[in-house]
């Protein structure tokens, strides 16, 4: 009986005989070992950072669509007060969806996947930002063992979000071992501590940095109203935010020891990205033009409305002119600018018929 089995399997095996070494280890879709799809199409930018940058863009070019219409110099003040407007809000928006506040990439010689003692050499990137990890995984060449190495994977813990079972689902897609490794080590469960120390910095960062957007919206309004000065404090709120908010995040980063992230043969070591450097630039620009401002209301008045396109000030005269359409057309005069008022002599005829009414029984009104 055994012999007829042993037989039975023997003859099994000669007519059907193992697939290539490829295709023998756990391929479950294809031939990318051992579980995991492969590499998904990817946009090759941030969505939310190309729907902020494609609204502005878009704003700044009806702007200068409109800006022939706008003679003399007036039309390069109005165009450096639009940019500098659009930039200070794009970027506020911007880096409040960015990954880049704290970075980090190295070289290094890796194990690929599990169950696997292929070693390959690869660049891995750690971006982390407000609400969450990026990290990236590109092979040096991107062709090894067969496969497309270049993988780009987010972690997420906005609110809303879990970030276990995001991390849950990545291993049971067989993600490569360089990408679990630094995506376990911000789990809320990693002995590292950097899911809460990222996670609370990134919440009370994001708030503060919508406070600014909602100043740099009020200073928009009231710099286009005759209240320069608020204009200009709101400005400087704007700044004094944004800073507090990267003081916040550089004090919420540093309260734990730094956590030694081992890849291979290689260390990864993190340090403050893009995204917390244009904040800082654009936090003093801020500051600096609502002191300015407030410079300049004090100093110059007048050339600061100039600039604005504004006219008129606290002695201006109100003059009504019934041609134009009465009280529905004001016409403001300046101080300076008010005319004087002159005697216009009445002509006899005019006086006499005056005096006639007021005064009749005087003698003085005889003709």
């Amino acid at each position: 009986m055994f012999k007829q089995l042993e037989y039975s399997v023997i003859t099994v095996m000669m007519e059907h005989p193992p697939l290539p070494h490829t295709s023998t280890k756990m391929a479950a879709f294809g031939h990318t070992f051992p579980f995991y799809a492969g590499p998904k199409p990817t946009f090759p930018m941030d969505t939310a950072l190309a729907v902020i940058i494609t609204i502005f863009l878009t704003a700044l070019v009806t702007f200068i669509v409109i800006l022939p219409g706008i003679r003399g110099k007036m039309r390069l003040f109005w165009m450096l007060r639009v940019v500098t407007s659009l930039f200070i809000g794009a970027v506020i928006l911007a880096v409040n969806f960015s990954s880049e506040w704290s970075v980090g990439q190295v070289s290094t010689n890796t194990s690929y996947k599990a169950f696997s003692s292929e070693w390959i050499s690869v660049d891995v990137g750690l971006q982390v930002g407000l609400g969450g990890v990026n990290i990236t995984l590109t092979g040096t060449p991107v062709q090894q063992l067969n496969e497309t190495i270049n993988y780009n994977e987010e972690f997420t813990w906005r609110l809303g979000e879990n970030y276990a079972e995001e991390y849950e689902k990545a291993l049971e897609k067989g993600l490569p071992d360089p990408v679990l490794y630094l995506a376990e080590k911000f789990t809320p469960n990693s002995p590292c501590g950097l899911h809460g120390q990222y996670r609370l910095a990134g919440h009370y960062t994001s708030a503060i940095l919508w406070v600014a957007f909602l100043c740099w919206l009020l200073a928009n309004v009231m710099l286009s109203m005759p209240v320069l000065a608020y204009g200009g404090h709101m400005l400087l709120a704007t700044g004094i935010f944004q800073l507090l908010g990267l003081l916040f995040f550089s004090m919420a980063t540093s309260l734990t020891p730094p956590c030694p992230l081992h890849l291979g043969t290689a260390m990864l070591h993190t340090h403050c990205g893009p995204a917390f450097w244009i904040t800082l630039a654009t936090g003093l620009l801020c500051v600096l033009l609502g002191l300015a401002m407030a410079v300049a209301h004090r100093m110059q008045p007048h050339r600061l409305k100039a600039f604005f396109n504004q006219s008129g000030g606290e002695g201006s005269v109100l003059e009504w002119n019934p041609e134009e359409g009465g009280f529905l057309s004001p016409r403001y005069w300046s101080t300076a600018e008010s005319p004087e008022p002159q005697d216009i002599p009445l002509s006899e005829a005019s006086s006499e018929t005056c005096c006639k009414e007021e005064h009749p029984r005087e003698p003085d009104c005889a003709p």
